[in-house]
């Protein structure tokens, strides 16, 4: 089957979730699955689905990925929707990659619902959880999601803590747009967007998680820095973060809180440009720093207090360059100049 273009079909705003129906009728699914948490799945309850997978976990464990691929093959799904944060996403498009591997045609299409800030809903990448403590992951076009509706309201219950660390995913996302090899344009415009909108409104969400405004800027700013990675790609704060989540068993976010502003010191000497325009989006001359006030937000600590051992810096340190996302950085890190700046932040 050829890789196509991916449609783009969008809702935002509050209450969006009473459209997801027409969505998903306007992307052309008439057999759905939900795939999401136990709670994710009390949010949709409007929607029609052939099924539901409520047994999304964190990272996308492969089991959770191959049970949610038997559910859609039973059900003869030409559809998924992914309701939650980037695990969720992720799930679908690993169910797309893994079917499509078993030769199933024609493919589930997928409509993302973001209730989180990761930014997961317009690339083909997903990471999956291959084992305990080793991430994995992998790429299909056709994996893409062809709609995504955000609705502020979705994130209200979302802890400051979790709000917060995954803002730090959008970040990173914004960021690391201004000096990927192969972004494009738009992915720099999306970034600056992106970055203003969650420079501004992530303190309003923390001193207010219940108000709809902060929420509805944020959720805004999360939506063009997915928009800037689908326009560019991944580089080392990602790979630090993807390699020490899925290793630790720690959410993403939080070890981005840690690892964006020792990567964007580490790159200002071969990118000063681009970060001076990342900080310009923060309203600020010392993006790292500003990064860091923002985390700091969360209550987030140091790589100790996540039970990562000093006596494993090291090993850490060469997979993290072996990620797809430390080769595409533009100041090449050997394992010795990584394990230096997780030591910084250990």
């Amino acid at each position: 089957m050829s890789a196509s273009p991916p449609t783009r079909i969008t809702r935002f705003g509050a209450g969006a979730i009473g459209d997801l129906g027409e969505v998903v009728a306007e992307a052309g699914i008439s057999r759905p699955v939900l795939v999401t948490t136990t709670r994710g799945a009390t949010q949709a309850r409007s929607v029609d689905r052939v099924a539901t997978f409520d047994g999304v976990g964190p990272h996308a464990p492969i089991e959770t990925v191959q049970a949610a691929g038997a559910l859609a093959r039973e059900h003869d799904a030409d559809g998924l929707i992914g309701l939650g944060g980037g695990s969720a996403i992720d799930t679908c498009k690993a169910v797309v990659a893994e079917l499509a591997w078993q030769g199933f045609d024609p493919l589930p299409r997928i409509v993302a619902v973001p209730t989180t800030y990761a930014g997961a809903e317009w690339t083909p990448y997903f990471g999956t959880l291959l084992a305990e403590g080793r991430k994995g992951g992998g790429m299909d076009v056709r994996a893409t999601p062809v709609a995504a509706v955000y609705d502020p309201e979705l994130t209200l219950g979302l802890s400051v803590g979790a709000t917060v660390g995954t803002s730090m995913n959008a970040l990173a996302h914004c960021a690391e747009a201004y000096y990927h090899p192969e972004r494009k344009p738009r992915a720099e415009r999306h970034a600056d967007t992106g970055a203003t909108a969650i420079g501004h409104a992530l303190p309003l969400v923390a001193a207010n998680p219940g108000g709809i405004y902060g929420r509805t800027r944020m959720l805004e700013g999360a939506m063009r820095a997915a928009l800037a990675l689908a326009e560019s790609g991944l580089c080392l704060a990602h790979a630090m973060a993807q390699a020490l989540g899925g290793r630790y068993g720690q959410p993403q976010g939080t070890m981005n809180a840690l690892c964006l502003p020792v990567a964007l010191r580490f790159n200002a000497e071969v990118v000063p440009d681009a970060i001076g325009r990342f900080g310009e989006a923060l309203g600020t001359d010392d993006a790292p720093t500003r990064v860091e006030e923002l985390a700091a937000l969360g209550g987030f600590g140091r790589l100790r207090d996540y039970g990562v051992p000093a006596s494993e810096l090291d090993e850490a340190a060469r997979t993290i360059v072996e990620r797809p996302g430390a080769k595409a950085n533009p100041r090449p890190a050997t394992a010795d100049e990584v394990a230096e700046l997780l030591r910084s932040i250990w």
